[in-house]
């Protein structure tokens, strides 16, 4: 058995497949790093300037985002 071999693959791990939400969510994530905003205040800005809403259809904060991203990584 080689090493890479005990390791899952991201995708293995999931119990459902992801929601177009968290698909949306997560690809406005991936450019928000990728435009290099790594802190907190500038991703929950990129999110309001780009979208995708919160899930109340109000604007991100801090709060709501943090709320979220450790909802969804349970």
């Amino acid at each position: 058995m080689s090493n890479t071999d005990r390791y899952l693959q991201p995708h293995q791990a999931r119990t459902r497949a992801q929601t177009s939400y968290e698909d949306l969510l997560g690809d406005a994530l991936e450019r928000a790093f990728g435009m290099g905003h790594y802190e907190l205040p500038a991703l929950v800005a990129y999110l309001n300037q780009s979208g995708p809403l919160s899930p109340s259809g109000k604007p991100w904060t801090e709060e709501s985002y943090q709320a979220e991203i450790g909802s969804l990584g349970q």
